[in-house]
């Protein structure tokens, strides 16, 4: 498979908010997993470098999970006075 052809990682599909966002915590709060298992999974690897990507359950879970992230900094910016 040729680099136009490589299927984009959920790494780089959130490329613009990763510097933002714990995905250590993230894992630990919404999946019981440690960091090193997200950072595996949002660059499309399994713990022994083999292919492995989310499935569609946690796929869910972590978009649930941004979006209550999102709802909690936008209420606190909302409140902020």
């Amino acid at each position: 498979m040729n680099v136009a052809e490589k299927k984009q990682t959920a790494y780089s599909h959130f490329d613009n908010i990763s510097l933002d966002v714990s995905w250590a915590e993230i894992s630990r709060t919404y999946f019981g997993k440690s960091a090193s298992w997200i950072y595996n999974k949002l660059k499309g690897i399994d713990g022994n470098g083999g292919v492995g990507d989310f499935t569609p359950a946690e796929k869910e879970t972590l978009k649930n999970a941004l979006f209550d992230i999102s709802d909690r900094i936008r209420k606190a910016a909302e409140t902020y006075q």
